[in-house]
């Protein structure tokens, strides 16, 4: 099956809409019940994903195998310890893949929105050191929070708060990006 370019709606709906989902289950039926519905439409999303874009992106593909050992395992134990360690689990899976990849010497943000962001070799790889510490501090900051407040802060943490979290902290980049983009139409080796 020939991958094909995607719609700008499919990355969005992909990596959202199960938050979304996972959210308002929580919220009208309860942890369990929306782990079960977080792994549906992680699933689903994934199969949207196959179908428009003729691929699977790996995040979303390593995130949705996460998701759905650990959901099923909250889901079969009837406890929630494990739902709340998937973001500490995927956070130190991205930080040791970017980690990994700057010791090799080949910044793995590069390969996946490289296109998208043109910037020198100097640039991608403070960038990735950057959210090789970010998502490091966000598996800390995930294990006090599950580990200190109720269910309910941890939901909250995770849908929303993590999410805006992470917006801000790509902001916080932009500075970073101006100083080591490539002029229009360049591109790094």
């Amino acid at each position: 099956m020939k991958s094909k370019a995607s719609p700008p709606w499919l990355k969005p709906t992909v990596d959202y809409v199960p938050l979304v989902v996972f959210l308002v289950a929580y919220e009208t039926r309860g942890l369990m019940v929306a782990t079960g519905a977080l792994m549906a439409t992680t699933l689903v999303a994934l199969l949207l994903s196959l179908v428009v874009a003729r691929r699977l992106p790996m995040v979303p593909l390593v995130t949705a195998v996460i998701v759905g050992v650990f959901g099923g395992l909250t889901l079969w134990f009837n406890d929630d310890t494990f739902i709340k360690l998937k973001p500490t689990i995927i956070y130190c899976l991205f930080a040791a893949a970017l980690g990994i990849g700057l010791l090799r010497g080949k910044p793995l943000l590069k390969a996946v929105i490289g296109d998208a962001l043109p910037l020198d070799d100097d640039g991608w790889r403070s960038l990735s050191l950057r959210f090789t510490f970010f998502f490091l501090a966000m598996a800390v900051a995930n294990e006090v929070i599950r580990r200190v407040l109720t269910t309910e802060m941890w939901v909250l943490w995770k849908v929303p708060g993590s999410i805006v979290l992470t917006f801000v902290f790509i902001l916080t980049q932009t500075g970073l990006i101006r100083r080591h983009r490539l002029p229009d139409g360049e591109k790094a080796d």
